[in-house]
This record gives C-alpha cells, sequence and structure tokens, in this order.
C-alpha cells in the first residue's frame, strides 16, 4: 500500500498530481498550520509572458489556525477578476474552454472553509485527468492529536496499513529514511522530471507554473502521460 500525505495547495503544480497519481491512497493534511506565504492559497500562471501570482482570498490568514480552521472569502467580485485575469492570459491557449470551465466550477464554489474549498479543487482536477487515486482527510482518519513532523506522518501511514510512504521532494530535510525504516515503511521522494511544452510559441519556456497553465496547453492524454515522468528518490 503506497500513500501520500501532502496539505492541499490551491492549483498546484504538476508534481503535486504525480504525486497522487502515484499512491493507493493520498491524504488531503487539512489539519496542521495554515502557512503564510506558501502554496496553500496561491499560485502562478502565465501573465504577458512571464509567471504572475493569482490568490484565493483567506479571512484573517494566521499561522495560528488550522488549514481546516481558515475561511475563505467568498468574494463574487474579486473571483471574478481572478477569472478575468485567466481568462485574458489563455484565451488562445488550444485547451482554454474545458480548462476554464473546470477552473470557473471551482473558484466560484460556494465554500466558505479552506479545506474543504481545496479538497473539491484537487477532486475536480483528479477528475479532469482520470486520477483514481482514493483521496482522504486526515482528520478523518484515526490517528492520536499529540504527535507532530514525522510521527505523525508515520502514524498516519500505520492507521492506513502503509508499506510505503513517498512524498514530494521538497520534504527531504523533513523526514528521515532510517527512521521510516524503524517503523516498517518505506520512504521515497518524487522528483519531477524536467517537463516542457509549447506555451503561446514562446522562445524560452517559463518552469513550475500552475496545473492551470499545463491544462491549458495540453489534452488531458498529454498530461496524463506527463504523470509519469518523475523519479523516486
Amino acid at each position: 500500500m503506497k500513500v501520500g500525505i501532502m496539505q492541499p495547495y490551491f492549483f498546484p503544480y504538476i508534481g503535486y498530481w504525480q504525486l497522487i497519481n502515484a499512491v493507493d491512497k493520498y491524504v488531503i493534511y487539512d489539519d496542521v498550520n495554515y502557512i503564510k506565504g506558501g502554496w496553500i492559497n496561491r499560485n502562478n500562471i502565465l501573465i504577458q509572458g512571464d509567471a504572475k501570482f493569482i490568490n484565493l482570498q483567506i479571512e484573517k490568514a494566521s499561522p495560528n489556525k488550522l488549514i481546516n480552521e481558515t475561511r475563505v472569502l467568498c468574494n463574487f467580485k474579486y473571483n471574478e477578476k481572478l477569472l478575468k485575469t485567466i481568462k485574458e492570459s489563455y484565451s488562445k491557449a488550444p485547451f482554454f474552454k474545458e480548462t476554464f470551465s473546470l477552473v470557473g466550477n471551482i473558484v466560484n464554489q460556494n465554500e466558505d472553509n479552506l479545506a474543504k474549498y481545496l479538497t473539491f479543487l484537487t477532486k475536480e482536477i483528479c477528475g479532469y485527468l482520470s486520477i483514481n487515486t482514493e483521496i482522504l482527510i486526515s482528520s478523518d482518519v484515526k490517528k492520536r492529536n499529540d504527535l507532530k513532523g514525522q510521527d505523525n506522518i508515520i502514524e498516519i501511514c500505520k492507521n492506513l496499513h502503509a508499506s510505503k510512504y513517498i512524498n514530494a521532494v521538497g520534504g527531504q530535510n523533513l523526514y528521515s529514511y532510517t527512521y521510516f525504516e524503524n517503523n516498517g515503511i518505506e520512504l521515497r521522494f518524487l522528483k519531477t522530471n524536467n517537463i516542457k511544452y509549447v506555451q503561446f510559441q514562446k522562445e524560452e519556456f517559463v518552469q513550475n507554473l500552475s496545473i492551470i497553465d499545463i491544462m491549458m496547453f495540453n489534452s488531458p492524454s498529454e498530461i496524463r502521460n506527463m504523470l509519469n515522468e518523475y523519479i523516486l528518490i
């Protein structure tokens, strides 16, 4: 049983979806603290040839609150402006129509709980990309509530009967191969290959953008192939 556990993010990059696709059960880590300045409520898209931030408005964002205690500001005017920015940036992209419809459905949802909002986002995009991994919510997984860091991850893995835990490569400094092995779990890190595709015939490719950018320029079947473009270390 392969398990992945990550915080939910706002239209995350391809590596996030590779991780979900690579495991049998994926746990949305909603009962940990919100991280200001991270990727939970923002990401980059291509605007006039450069990477620019788009943001999900949060009410009184605080690292002292859990993700599932944080509220989304359901501001119709702001969402309309956000969608207008995306439309103006990608209206000539080959897969604009289907991608914009999907993004609009996500942005315009009437959910003000951040964790639930991003869970809906995750499941909608998984559906579009035909990712069939079972999605779980960490606050719904039976576990001790006094554990932190890798001890909490191991607790979740054990409760899900995981034999292997896969994390994004950015977590290498957080987790110990030996510590996981001593707990009967194989630890691996997913590192995305150098994925490139055509962006408006640009000479210079802009990397590490939101999944929105990838969906605008690539069909679901092409993205399915990209989901396997990684190595485990």
